[in-house]
């Protein structure tokens, strides 16, 4: 060959290798420490039991960005997940199941790590939660099963920008789902079945563009119930969205319940010193006490007076005042229930109200639209509109006393409860080959378009 063709030659060498090198550079099954070295997320895929027997060994090896595959079968462990953006997904939600066999606390737990993502899988027979996170900003839990744990089901505490979707919770003596100790959480629970919990919903101290939409919440003690308390930080709960639910039959007392979801049996949205949330298009039917209940919470041996202020972007532990000045604290301390709008729900076959509140004229709480037989006061929607103006009323404060200090069915053991089979529920769709997505702020969801729900069949 003459030199003209050996330069040639080498010059298209030269090209080629720049070529595979600018390839390399952008192939998303490029080595974790290479895509880390200048802080970007590395995409990986970490396959268990293939890559790593165990999920937590998987969670260890793992870079922000990868996504933790798992495999059908049951993996006997606790996950702790501190790595940012992470996403743990089962190929099966009903094969892929962590056991805690009433022995390990908790199924995930995400501990101060944003972005992480748990999806298509079961967490059951835990001594506390099937999925938790805690102190994270950004969360999604979709496709989840959990049942038969100790506290919560799904449990994000002291979190904001999260999403609970397309997920199923039995058999908790707390509640299926929760959200607390967050404002404003910016959080949307859309698409789960709560059954034979002590409670569907809870939510201590949360609210603030938390939206609870398009989900079924029956069979447990009581349905949804966001609620105010010292004894969690953010206090008061304020400003939570519960629209075209279907809440129906929470009168069930062969579950198992801690002390709260006893007193509260009997009814299907129950808002205990909450502030400015509205109640709007729910379906909500056959509860023993009340549909829907608008009332103060007393609180027994409080650790701190009911703000004067309301805290701002929120998700700080409570603060107890001195022992000393908590003696001196109304007790029990009252957390008034003011500025809640029940609209345009149909609350039918309730044992004593359909809507009940229990306040007076400074609560402007407001009915409006709503088609229901017994409402509590009666000319609710005379004395209380929407707008205003609000009139004094006579509330039935003794009535709902005398029930809510009636002996009440006690707990039983959450362990050896009688559950429902929930069958085989829905799978994440291409869970094996859709991309990861590491949680953010949940999307938007146009509220004024979500319409009653059909009756449940």
């Amino acid at each position: 060959m003459t030199k003209t063709t050996w330069r040639l030659i080498a010059a298209l060498l030269v090209v080629l290798l720049i070529a595979a090198g600018c390839s390399d550079e952008g192939d998303s099954g490029s080595s974790s420490d290479d895509s880390t070295a200048s802080g970007e997320a590395s995409g990986n895929t970490i396959n268990v039991p293939g890559d790593h027997e165990t999920i937590q060994a998987a969670v260890d090896a793992a870079s922000p960005g990868d996504l933790i595959l798992i495999e059908p079968g049951t993996y006997e462990e606790a996950v702790n997940v501190t790595t940012d953006d992470l996403t743990i997904r089962g190929l099966d939600r009903n094969d892929v199941i962590l056991e805690g066999g009433f022995e390990l606390e908790n199924g995930v737990r995400i501990l101060e790590a944003d972005g992480v993502v748990v999806e298509n899988l079961t967490a059951q027979n835990y001594t506390r939660n099937g999925v938790f996170w805690t102190g994270s900003d950004g969360y999604r839990g979709s496709y989840l099963t959990t049942v038969r744990n100790g506290d919560y089901g799904v449990y994000a505490f002291g979190s904001v920008n999260g999403v609970l979707e397309h997920s199923y919770g039995s058999g908790s003596p707390d509640a299926g789902f929760y959200i607390g100790q967050c404002y404003p959480c910016n959080a949307l629970i859309d698409d789960v079945v709560s059954e034979y919990n002590g409670l569907g919903y809870s939510g201590t101290n949360s609210g603030g563009d938390l939206n609870i939409v398009n989900s079924t919440f029956r069979m447990n003690r009581a349905g949804i119930v966001p609620n105010s308390g010292s004894y969690e930080g953010c206090a008061p709960e304020r400003e939570t969205t519960v629209v075209g639910n279907l809440v129906y039959d929470n009168s069930n007392y062969e579950t198992a319940a801690i002390d709260a979801a006893v007193l509260a049996g009997g009814k299907g949205i129950l808002v205990t010193g909450g502030l400015d949330n509205v109640i709007e298009r729910n379906r909500v039917s056959g509860h023993d006490v009340a549909g829907i209940a608008i009332v103060p919470f007393p609180e027994d041996d409080p650790i701190a007076p009911v703000p004067e202020e309301l805290p701002e972007d929120c998700v700080e532990d409570a603060v107890a005042v001195p022992e000393a000045e908590q003696a001196e604290l109304d007790n029990p301390l009252l957390w008034p229930a003011t500025g809640n709008q029940v609209r345009e729900n149909v609350v039918t076959d309730s044992g004593t109200w359909d809507i009940v509140f229990i306040s007076n004229v400074e609560s402007e709480n407001c009915a409006e639209g709503n088609e229901a037989e017994v409402i509590s006061p009666a000319n609710a929607a005379e004395v209380m509109p929407c707008g205003g103006p609000f009139a004094a009323y006579d509330a039935e404060t003794g009535a709902y006393l005398e029930i809510v200090e009636a002996d009440k069915p006690p707990s039983l053991d959450y362990q050896t409860i009688e559950l429902p089979d929930p069958g085989d529920l829905e799978n994440m769709p291409d869970a094996e080959s859709a991309p990861a997505e590491p949680a953010g702020a949940p999307r938007e969801v146009d509220l004024a378009s979500i319409t009653l729900p059909d009756e449940p069949s």
